[in-house]
């Protein structure tokens, strides 16, 4: 029975956990209690179970299936990283040893919308080539990725059976339009029902979002991207360095282009991410 000293989620999700890491909650295939006999187990609500697990599933613990069932997660090895190198999902995975590949891919040409034609700084009947690929470790999906370029950056016969999952480093083994940085904002997300289904998550399932601008030295915007991660894949850090300029009574540090003070570091930490030290 669940104690009501603490938060009643909270509770549950360590309850739930401390059956899993026992071995006395899920089967044989690692698959748990429907939520009816959960909460009836744990004596809460239905919405407080759902909180729980939610937290879990935040956690990386387990794994929700919508109209399958709540699994205990296989322990898919984590993608750790900093977010001051610009560089892609392929070859932050290769560099630190974990084994990832392209699931889903599609690749067609489509003529640019209404935000895509203000970010590329083209005209509104301009086509684009969009690339939407889903990044497996096993069979378990990581990471959602889409790209937009415009087809006189990179065009449809260039991205052929040989395109193996990462715009950036295409780019970059191409060579040119030379690449300089990458400008990325990093929110938090609630995945709707197409997130869901392509990255394995219930709707609604929380999911790390950086939404990039890659630029060539020209200051054009080659690459306009969006990386969605699924819950418990991927860890980011930004190394930080305390401002000075304060202490010295110095003026404040410029804002950054959303408006909000930042240290130069702090900047550069953002600004080269790309689509993230994941760039697609």
């Amino acid at each position: 029975m669940v104690r009501r000293n603490v938060t009643l989620a909270r509770q549950a999700a360590q309850e739930v956990a401390d059956g899993i890491r026992s071995g006395s909650l899920a089967g044989e295939d690692g698959t748990l209690p429907s939520e009816a006999a959960l909460s009836s187990r744990l004596g809460v609500s239905r919405a407080t179970l759902r909180e729980a697990l939610s937290q879990l599933e935040q956690g990386g613990l387990i794994v929700r299936r919508h109209g399958i069932g709540t699994f205990v997660s296989p322990g898919v090895p984590l993608v750790e990283s900093g977010l001051e190198e610009l560089e892609s999902i392929e070859t932050l995975s290769r560099r630190i040893g974990v084994e990832i590949h392209m699931g889903a891919c599609d690749i067609r040409e489509r003529v640019v919308d209404a935000t895509e034609a203000k970010i590329l700084e083209v005209p509104p009947t301009a086509h684009v080539m969009a690339v939407e690929r889903v990044i497996e470790s096993g069979d378990r999906p990581m990471a959602f990725l889409v790209d937009v370029v415009p087809t006189e950056v990179v065009g449809p016969a260039e991205l052929g059976a040989s395109f193996y999952g990462s715009v950036l480093d295409f780019l970059l083994e191409r060579g040119h339009p030379p690449l300089t940085h990458s400008y990325t904002e990093l929110s938090a997300q609630a995945a709707n029902a197409d997130l869901a289904r392509r990255l394995g998550v219930r709707a609604g399932a929380p999911l790390l979002t950086f939404t990039a601008q890659l630029y060539s030295s020209g200051g054009r915007v080659v690459d306009y991207s969006r990386s969605y991660f699924s819950p418990g894949h991927f860890r980011f850090h930004i190394i930080r360095r305390v401002g000075q300029a304060y202490s010295r009574g110095a003026a404040p540090v410029p804002a950054s282009p959303d408006g909000n003070a930042a240290t130069a570091v702090e900047r550069a930490a953002v600004v080269q991410s790309g689509a993230g030290a994941v760039a697609p």
